[in-house]
């Protein structure tokens, strides 16, 4: 009863597969020269709906609608291309479940970045607001012809609903977020402090950390998620 969205099938190896075990298939290929293939090694599935299209331009909410079972969008991403599609599903209004990505290793290490490590960043803090992470496995170079000079992992997005945030501003938030990693080997107090959207500057981010218990020489790193969901709630006021 699943819906799977399938992002690049290609010549639909892996689409074959998929469309054995759910309910309806989606495959977005932009390369309208796999098309002829990738029509032909589907012939025998007609659960299998196949669109030549950039995903980027796809209207994916109209394509998904009124599907009521489970939607999933699965995807061997373009290294070039990823975050943008990551951020697009995560930040769109498409009523996806889960969503299951190859991507670099090093990007798959971010969206699952844990606060006070190197791999934390305002991806992973993207990553967390709409959905629980886990890098499931990695995939060495040397599986793929040509080979890359990275290694892959496949990582799993499960949505989820973050408490406490009925009242935050989404955009205030992440401009909070954004900024705090911008210059990360920065304090808070010298990466927020000079932020125009910051009515008060420094004086202003000083209050606000004390109220908060958080220390002046905090880095962003060392926030959590609802640490940064107080901050910016307070920072907005």
């Amino acid at each position: 009863s699943d819906l799977v969205v399938e992002i690049g099938p290609g010549i639909g190896s892996m689409t074959a597969e998929i469309a054995r075990k759910a309910g309806k298939v989606i495959a977005i290929e932009i390369d309208k020269n796999l098309i002829p293939a990738l029509k032909e090694n589907l012939s025998d599935f007609s659960n299998v709906t196949i669109i030549c299209d950039d995903i980027m331009k796809v209207d994916l909410e109209s394509l998904t609608e009124g599907w009521a079972g489970p939607l999933k969008v699965i995807s061997n991403l373009p290294y070039y291309i990823t975050t943008p599609i990551v951020m697009m599903l995560l930040e769109g209004n498409v009523a996806w479940d889960t969503l299951v990505f190859m991507v670099q290793r090093e990007v798959a290490l971010r969206m699952d970045g844990k606060p006070s490590t190197k791999d934390y960043s305002a991806l992973s803090i993207a990553v967390r607001y709409y959905s629980e992470p886990k890098l499931v496995f990695t995939v060495s170079k040397n599986c793929f012809i040509p080979k890359p000079d990275v290694d892959s992992a496949v990582v799993k997005l499960k949505k989820r609903i973050l408490d406490n945030t009925p009242d935050i501003d989404k955009d205030y938030f992440f401009k909070v977020v954004k900024a705090s990693f911008g210059q990360r080997r920065k304090t808070l107090l010298n990466s927020l402090g000079n932020q125009s959207f910051i009515p008060g500057g420094k004086n202003k981010l000083r209050e606000v950390l004390l109220k908060l218990g958080i220390k002046e020489n905090t880095r962003a790193e060392e926030l959590t998620i609802y640490d940064f969901l107080n901050l910016s709630r307070e920072l907005s006021k």
